[in-house]
């Protein structure tokens, strides 16, 4: 992954100076030792000026995340002014009593300097990760830690992120729309461009140098499912193009993801489909969202930076048929019809989440559309496979026309079902998914495209989503848990 930052730990401990400073120093040092990648800051901070020197000491570090350290009940101006001034994700987590024998001179009470320091937080508008039961013994902070650390990659890569985008969308995309005010107010950067100006990029990097070299990785990537090398070189052009607009256009960016549009003109006017390049640059940790979807961008590169793998952008797309329910899924999962659904894309899933046997293909229904009477051309240029079984996050963050911010999540899995279709495609299953889809993708206005993640990373977007200040974040609710919007009388 070369687009996503690289986490350097910090960790400061705190101490009120009615305390023993000593007790909040060994607690931070047995922390050190249970979670070994992580800088020590030496200075225990008990007023403003010792945290103006840990804060200059982290830095110095190369510190880019920070863990500020309850030892004892703690300072709580010196403490939240750590976070205010360091700024970058900073994680609170206080220490819990070591031994009953050790509770007269050794008790910290950081389990009450935890409560005095999330009020101080709120009174200076800090935004802070507080675990969900931030108070533990040192091995129990370290595994709080490891939580932390996509948290922390996902927060600094939205802060220092570009999204450069080719449109506009195509017709009666509405559902894809992106209010770029919310944008602003994550700290992304946005860069709309014509799909003119795509074409002419790609126009002038004709005849490359480096057009053979990229071929070359893509025969090798997809072996025996190298169908189509004709369309090679035009793909390969397209990927070049794509990474030269990166370097061109970061300007005061670290990271960049783009949203581009894909069909119908694209096809005319390039010769190609552009699914299989997206797929690549995915598993570069770089998503192209299909169909100018800014926020679909955004939220697979979300997910990339929890994650620390590819992720793919799927069309929520079309129900299993009851024959394929009934001769493949009931009784070998625990499944009802309704919890299960079809995502599909038209090609760019990444090869490493496709199963054996994926290849590259023409797009049925660009061919139908575009060229009916002719032999695949300009529609070819799709990845095409059924995903792989296993664990899955679906998830989105999408900015709404009314000017706020909303997000789902829900865990599931891909089924291993094969799907008998076409295109990048696999059989999800989730929980109570029938609900979920009628009273929150639905009753939410949400957009048919949701981000994949590859495993169980809801518990992290959720924070994440949660520190970008998201205030309505929807999950698939169980059975017993109606949602505001559910008949009672159904």
């Amino acid at each position: 992954m070369t687009n996503i930052p690289t986490i350097k730990l910090g960790i400061i401990s705190v101490s009120r100076d009615c305390f023993p400073i000593e007790l909040s120093g060994a607690r931070r040092s047995a922390i050190s030792g249970a979670y070994k990648d992580i800088y020590e800051c030496q200075i225990t901070v008990e007023n403003e000026k010792d945290m103006l020197k840990a804060i200059d000491d982290v830095k110095a570090a190369g510190v880019n995340a920070l863990v500020v350290f309850l030892g004892n009940f703690g300072p709580e101006t010196p403490e939240t002014l750590l976070a205010q001034y360091f700024c970058g994700p900073t994680m609170f987590v206080a220490a819990a009593e070591d031994a009953a024998d050790k509770l007269v001179g050794g008790r910290g009470d950081a389990y009450c300097g935890m409560l005095n320091c999330s009020y101080n937080l709120g009174l200076r508008n800090i935004n802070a990760y507080i675990p969900e039961y931030p108070v533990g013994t040192a091995d129990d902070i370290a595994k709080m830690i490891a939580d932390f650390v996509p948290i922390a990659r996902a927060v600094i890569g939205v802060s220092k992120l570009k999204i450069l985008s080719y449109g506009p969308r195509p017709q009666d995309f509405l559902a894809c729309n992106a209010p770029i005010k919310q944008l602003f107010d994550l700290g992304v950067e946005i860069m709309e461009n014509s799909e003119l100006d795509l074409l002419v990029a790609f126009n002038a990097r004709k005849d490359d140098y480096r057009i053979p070299g990229v071929i070359l990785e893509m025969e090798k990537e997809l072996g025996d499912g190298n169908r189509l090398p004709g369309i090679l070189p035009k793909l390969a052009q397209f990927e070049i193009t794509l990474l030269d607009l990166m370097e061109e256009n970061k300007g005061s960016r670290e990271y960049i993801i783009f949203a581009n549009k894909c069909w119908p003109a694209f096809q005319t006017e390039f010769g190609f489909v552009p699914c299989y390049v997206n797929s690549r640059m995915a598993a570069r940790g770089i998503p192209v969202s299909c169909e100018v979807d800014i926020y679909g961008a955004l939220s697979e590169y979300i997910g990339t930076c929890i994650s620390g793998e590819p992720v793919t952008l799927l069309d929520i797309n079309n129900s299993v048929p009851t024959d394929m329910y009934e001769n493949n899924i009931k009784g070998k999962f625990d499944y009802s019809l309704t919890d299960t659904f079809m995502g599909f894309h038209c090609g760019n899933t990444p090869m490493c989440h496709l199963s054996k046997g994926a290849a590259l293909k023409h797009q049925l229904i660009m061919h139908r559309l575009l060229e009916p009477d002719k032999e695949p051309d300009i529609s070819r240029g799709t990845l095409e496979g059924d995903i792989n079984p296993g664990k899955i996050t679906f998830y989105r963050l999408q900015g709404t026309a009314e000017g706020g911010l909303t997000a789902y999540i829900a865990n599931g899995e891909v089924l291993p079902v094969a799907t008998q279709s076409f295109g990048g495609i696999g059989i999800f299953a989730i929980k109570e998914m029938g609900r979920f889809y009628r009273h929150v993708l639905i009753a939410d206005r949400y957009p048919h495209h949701g981000a994949v993640a590859f495993g169980h990373h809801g518990k992290a977007i959720f924070e994440v989503f949660k520190f970008l200040g998201v205030k309505k974040i929807s999950y698939n609710q169980p059975a017993s848990l109606p949602y505001p919007t559910e008949n009672p009388f159904k």
